[in-house]
Formats: structure tokens, sequence, C-alpha cells
């Protein structure tokens, strides 16, 4: 029964590891289901990303952001190695 235990939860700590050893988010092609998968990004902020995007042009930051209504430095700082804008790899 321990060994079951202990399979079980290496297994679920591969999958969550995996999940977030993934690329990071291009923010500039990313669409809001995408943007939702980092962690801290809900429905709301990942559409007002996107409208900001479509009405002001690519980011050329990532620091950016920061121009979207509801995303705030907090946010940022928690999700900043999670989010890119492209080639520079920020």
């Amino acid at each position: 029964m321990k060994q079951i235990l202990l399979s079980m939860v290496m297994a679920l700590f591969l999958a969550i590891g995996s999940a977030w050893a993934g690329e990071a988010v291009n923010i500039n092609t990313a669409n809001v289901k995408e943007l939702q998968k980092v962690h801290g990004i809900g429905h709301k902020t990942a559409s007002r990303i996107v409208a900001y995007r479509d009405e002001h042009g690519a980011f050329k930051r990532v620091d950016g952001l920061l121009k979207v209504k509801g995303f705030g430095k907090k946010t940022l700082a928690k999700t900043r190695d999670e989010l890119s804008v492209g080639e520079s790899g920020e």
C-alpha cells in the first residue's frame, strides 16, 4: 500500500513539474486560453492583455504588461519568469 501511495505522489509531482517546466508564454502571440495557463493570470486579465495588444501593438518588454488594467507590479513579479515577448527571451 505504501509503495502504491508513493508511486501516485511521485506521478503527481512529475506531472506538475513538467507543466511548470514548459516554455515561457509569448505575450505577443498567445491567445486568452494560452495566457490563462500562466499561474496568476485569469480569464479577465488574459482578455485585457489580448485587447491591449490588439489596440496598441506588440509588447516590446514583459514590463509593458503594467499598462494593462489590473496587471500590477505584484502580478508581474509572480509571472515574469513564465512570460516572454518572443525572440528576446524576456
